[in-house]
């Protein structure tokens, strides 16, 4: 769906599911190639839509993500990734390119996805870096708000150490943590102007991921990188 509100066949191409190969590349991923660890998988809504919002330390989030959720997830990731072998699957596995200088187009596309009931995965701090959520863009409130959906903080441990490059691949057999906390609900109240519910939402959402980021980390002890 447009700005304007129609459907283009390239927006109506990401909208598709997610096919149940890609949700088996993460299952691989997160169990086989890595040593995942999740808990609170429960607190994922069986059905109807939700935004998982997850910090961001590596490459291998959004994969590890689709693995560790039982539920098929549509990602949003950088457009830059959408190159190559790598950018065939992505695009064969309906996940969204977010265009980084200003995003609209991935949002409505997201927002289609709520819309039909499906999952969206966002990473609101934007960019890979210590993935203690001390800052986060506007957009997963903006479709937590406008899709009527629960937001579900993610907190994502160990896939990369202090030194490694935010471009680094974990190696064979290596312990993940994952844990997913409780969902937010963010709809405006009666009478609150939308943009002033999508600024409150978009603190309400940091603060619960930093704090969800900061427990598991105490919990199995495995410290964000420094770097």
């Amino acid at each position: 769906m447009s700005a304007r509100g129609t459907t283009t066949a390239r927006e109506q191409d990401v909208l598709g599911e997610v096919p149940a190969w890609a949700r088996g590349i993460g299952l691989l991923l997160a169990h086989g190639v890595w040593a995942s660890r999740v808990v609170g998988r429960e607190h994922v809504p069986s059905d109807g839509p939700v935004v998982l919002a997850a910090n961001h330390v590596s490459i291998v989030d959004g994969p590890l993500l689709q693995g560790v959720t039982p539920r098929r997830v549509n990602i949003l990731v950088k457009e830059e990734m959408f190159a190559g072998p790598v950018g065939g699957i992505l695009r064969a596995s309906r996940q969204i390119p977010v265009d980084r200088s200003g995003g609209r187009a991935a949002l409505v596309s997201a927002l289609g996805v709520l819309q039909r009931g499906g999952a969206v995965g966002v990473f609101p701090e934007g960019n890979r870096g210590r993935g203690d959520a001390a800052s986060a863009r506007a957009g997963v409130a903006w479709l937590a708000v406008n899709g009527h959906a629960p937001v579900v903080p993610v907190a994502i441990l160990g896939t990369r150490r202090t030194g490694e490059s935010v471009g680094h691949v974990p190696g064979f057999r290596r312990r993940l943590h994952v844990e997913i906390g409780e969902p937010l609900h963010l709809d405006a109240v009666e009478g609150q102007p939308r943009r002033e519910a999508i600024a409150t939402g978009t603190e309400q959402v940091r603060l619960a991921l930093s704090a969800l980021v900061a427990r598991a980390s105490v919990r199995t002890r495995v410290m964000l990188p420094r770097d």
